[in-house]
């Protein structure tokens, strides 16, 4: 049926049988009631029947389209039934009555304004929606608050082109320019938050509403403006709201008038940006410093709102003294402890700890802490105090030197390995270094994981305390004596030494000639020839013979040479030959310088045969 068709109710006059058509009876079967007074027909008579519903229809008309009001008269499990006067009833889909926290306000009884939307279905049963009756009021409400320059209030559910999405029970559109009186960094902030608005355009036909919050932001402000006005002058203490911050200060609204707080004027104490007081929406209490009504500025203060405490520093932190505060700040070099409102002292990362080596400030404290430190230096003119953390505590490098004397030997466990050497822990707390050059008189050590791993529990000497700068040098290798203290009185230049080759490298051989001790034989000492492939001459685990050449007790160096061997063992050969030949009988002197000669030759072609083979 179209829309503004007219059609009738089936209310009767009170004189008239109310009739009442079965709710979901195929056909559109009616029902009379018991007859009224006054019309004496017969009970069922269906021509009275007419007759009073024709009556009826024409007091009252309903037009499709129409929202009227009606009776629950009956709750099922997914619909209701409503009365609206009409000759049959019609039924609401029950999730209409659904409320936000899931459940349904709706009994037989209620009355509710439903919009009617068709005639009978092919059932008989009117089609009304709940839904569309609350819209429709909706927009009613709305184009009155149009009409009359009035609010709405809404809540923004979500971020859309240009601006946002406010729900005041339809959906409307909130201009980004329109949000505030500043531009708005981040609209997301916003979501789920209600707020009043002004419509600036309404089109019921299109389904278009645009909405300003600035419009009543800005009427708001002058009124605030004015008043604040009143107020406003040299000394004044005044509330405010942070506005904005920059890097030089803040800017507080006072109540339609901006004043500026700059930074030197927030704390008493040093801060290098605002932020680190003041967050944009803060309700501060501010001294006017200054205003001037021609260009409208006004100056403010914040820390002048309270006295300075720094002119009491003097006398309440001496220094020495200990002293409690709250950690608020860590930085890469120290922390922060607020002593008092206004003064902060800095306890640098190397007075928190006489043992461990702190590397951030966080590994020892927390923002938050209440700690107990000791007042180091007070500097009143730049209004700076340095604290001390370790201080509070018995100085352990004072109790280690007490304890461990040079020389003395001490017990540990292996705490850390590096390339350097090895970190052996004590009872104190205080990690010793045995440098890698201090592990062995004689083994060369690449590393020190080559000996020694973690957890380890060795023996070393104690070789220096520097208390000054926390420094605790340890050695093994000084547990037993120094075996190149008996190497000049063991050995000599001259003597004859075998050994064992341990390296070949491009400039000689090291041979050890004792259990960690190796002299270097130079390739120069290896023959008179030049030598081409030292590593064909010898490798490692070969057995050679040399000559002491020379010994650097201090340097802890020994010289060898195969050549010089040579050379001692050829001289000694031909002394021996001479000797023996001085012992016989004497010979015609020219055959005995003959023989001379020969064996001379003999021993040539001897080093030249062991030369080649280099």
């Amino acid at each position: 049926m179209p829309s503004g068709t007219p059609v009738t109710t089936g209310k009767q006059d009170s004189q008239a049988d109310e009739t009442k058509k079965t709710a979901g009876s195929p056909g559109g079967e009616v029902r009379p009631s018991s007859p009224a007074s006054g019309h004496g027909g017969p009970k069922g008579d269906e021509g009275d029947f007419s007759r009073l519903l024709e009556e009826t229809i024409e007091k009252r008309k309903i037009e499709i389209g129409e929202v009227v009001e009606g009776k629950v008269i009956a709750v099922g499990t997914d619909s209701v039934t409503v009365d609206i006067g009409y000759k049959s009833e019609g039924e609401i889909r029950l999730e209409e009555f659904r409320q936000p926290d899931g459940t349904y306000n709706v009994k037989v009884g209620d009355t509710v304004r439903v919009y009617f939307e068709d005639a009978e279905d092919e059932e008989g049963i009117i089609v009304l929606s709940k839904e569309k009756a609350d819209q429709l009021k909706i927009w009613d409400d709305i184009s009155e608050a149009y009409n009359k320059d009035s609010v709405v209030e809404g809540r923004i559910v979500q971020r859309v082109k240009g601006g946002l999405a406010v729900d005041i029970g339809v959906q409307a559109f909130l201009p980004g320019s329109q949000v505030d009186l500043r531009p708005v960094k981040n609209l997301d902030d916003l979501i789920g938050k209600t707020f009043q608005f002004k419509i600036l355009k309404f089109n019921k036909k299109r389904g278009n509403i645009v909405l300003s919050r600035r419009a009543l932001l800005e009427k708001e402000r002058v009124e605030m403006r004015q008043e604040t006005l009143k107020h406003l002058e040299e000394g004044a203490l005044m509330e405010g709201i942070v506005k904005n911050i920059t890097d030089y200060g803040a800017f507080i609204d006072l109540g339609g008038v901006d004043g500026l707080l700059h930074i030197t004027d927030m704390s008493w104490g040093r801060i290098s940006h605002p932020t680190e007081i003041l967050s944009i929406g803060d309700r501060v209490k501010v001294k006017v410093l200054k205003y001037d009504r021609e260009r409208e500025r006004v100056s403010l203060g914040l820390k002048q709102t309270t006295p300075d405490p720094w002119t009491r520093a003097q006398e309440n932190y001496p220094i020495g003294k200990k002293v409690q505060g709250k950690v608020v700040s860590l930085t890469d070099y120290g922390a922060f402890v607020e002593l008092e409102k206004g003064i902060e002292g800095l306890i640098h990362i190397s007075e928190m700890s006489w043992v461990k080596k702190v590397r951030h400030p966080s590994h020892i404290l927390s923002v938050g802490d209440i700690v107990e430190t000791m007042v180091l230096n007070l500097d009143l003119e730049n209004k700076r105090i340095s604290l001390g953390l370790k201080q509070t505590e018995p100085n352990p490098w004072s109790l280690l030197k007490e304890k461990y004397h040079k020389g003395s030997r001490i017990k540990g466990v292996v705490r850390n390995i590096t390339d350097f050497g090895i970190f052996i822990g004590t009872e104190e707390g205080i990690d010793g270094l045995v440098h890698i050059s201090d592990i062995s008189w004689t083994q060369k050590v690449k590393h020190p994981s080559e000996l020694y791993k973690k957890g380890d529990e060795i023996e070393a000497v104690v070789l220096n305390i520097d208390e000054e700068n926390n420094k605790f040098s340890l050695g093994i290798k000084q547990l037993e004596n120094d075996p190149w203290d008996a190497i000049p009185g063991k050995y000599k230049v001259g003597d004859h030494v075998s050994g064992k080759v341990t390296n070949v490298t491009d400039f000689g051989i090291f041979l050890e000639i004792e259990e960690g001790i190796e002299g270097l034989i130079h390739i120069s000492e290896i023959s008179d020839e030049k030598v081409e492939n030292i590593r064909a001459f010898a490798k490692p685990d070969d057995l050679l013979e040399a000559e002491i050449i020379h010994i650097d007790p201090r340097d802890r160096k020994i010289g060898l040479s195969i050549r010089a061997l040579k050379h001692s063992q050829d001289k000694a050969a031909m002394d021996a030959f001479i000797s023996q030949k001085s012992e016989e009988k004497p010979a015609v002197e020219e055959d005995w310088k003959q023989e001379l000669r020969d064996f001379s030759k003999t021993l040539n072609l001897a080093n030249s045969k062991n030369e080649s083979n280099t």
